[in-house]
């Protein structure tokens, strides 16, 4: 009976107990619940269906309430965005997912708004005052049913031609419930699986495909339907569970769940990371500074 998630946090919750090898850690800041949990055994990787690293989850006040340019979560999410990067180099952004999918339209519009600096350079850089940005590169890589090219394919080619010290990969994730939907955002070290938050599982993005470190952010945007009866039901029953998954998949056919309101919860929760990003990324530079190039 698989309740899956792509929460490192709701996958212990969901074993139930402590786990030898798994540590967390929590704390709050400005009104965020920050856990940070710590994979550090192959036997609590395997128990809990997650790589080996860190998992960062901030639990937000839904995004779909209020969202202001000036917030301080931006500061908090920043904060620890910043841990996770290299303190020099060249970043890859990656915004991963399809645009035409409104659940899966977050790494896309995130991108959109994030600051791709690499080009500029020498006396342009100077004359402008914008010298002091961290160079970053930017990509919405698209989906292989539209490219016929792997996301991880098309990432390794450009990583071999432009040599980035990491990876930051923006997609969509899939929560076991609602009320993590457009409220939580989780960081890892780990790497990320594209189309893993609508079910479209292709080659995990992570230092061991792609020779550099990859940080993975996301936000819960549906719940898959099967997950979410085995929840609301609570039963161990195999019988009952098998019935249970034929009502809400009919046909075979994989069904999820997602807020009626979430075209404001993608563009809300893409404008929240890529400033997040921004100002992690371009230390020198206020929330305002940055809002002055983004727009």
């Amino acid at each position: 009976m698989e309740r899956r998630t792509d929460l490192a946090l709701e996958a212990r919750e969901l074993v139930g107990e402590e786990i030898k090898g798994v540590n967390l850690e929590e704390e709050h800041r400005c009104g965020i619940k920050i856990s940070r949990l710590k994979i550090d055994s192959e036997r609590a990787s395997r128990q809990l269906d997650k790589p080996r690293g860190t998992y960062i989850t901030l639990e937000l006040p839904p995004l779909t309430d209020s969202f202001r340019d000036t917030d301080e979560r931006i500061g908090v999410i920043a904060d620890e965005v910043r841990k996770l990067l290299p303190v020099n180099g060249l970043v890859l952004v990656a915004g991963l997912g399809n645009p035409e999918i409104t659940p899966d339209a977050l790494g896309p519009k995130a991108i959109s708004k994030v600051l791709a600096t690499r080009h500029i350079k020498g006396e342009v850089a100077r004359a402008t005052g914008l010298d002091k940005l961290r160079p970053v590169a930017a990509i919405a890589t698209g989906v292989t049913g539209k490219t016929g090219i792997e996301t991880g394919e098309y990432l390794y080619s450009i990583i071999k031609k432009i040599k980035p010290n990491a990876i930051v990969a923006i997609d969509a994730l899939a929560s076991r419930r609602l009320a993590r939907l457009g409220c939580t955002l989780q960081l890892s070290n780990t790497g990320i699986s594209p189309g893993a938050g609508v079910g479209n599982n292709r080659t995990r993005l992570c230092d061991e495909t792609l020779g550099v470190p990859v940080i993975g952010i996301g936000v819960p945007t549906v719940v898959e339907a099967s997950t979410l009866a085995f929840d609301l039901f609570d039963t161990n029953d195999e019988e009952f569970s098998c019935q249970l998954r034929e009502k809400v998949n009919p046909s075979g056919r994989q069904m999820v769940v997602t807020p009626k309101e979430i075209d404001l919860l993608i563009n809300r929760a893409a404008e929240l990371i890529a400033l997040s990003l921004n100002s992690a990324l371009h230390t020198d530079l206020s929330v305002n500074d940055l809002l002055s190039l983004m727009y």
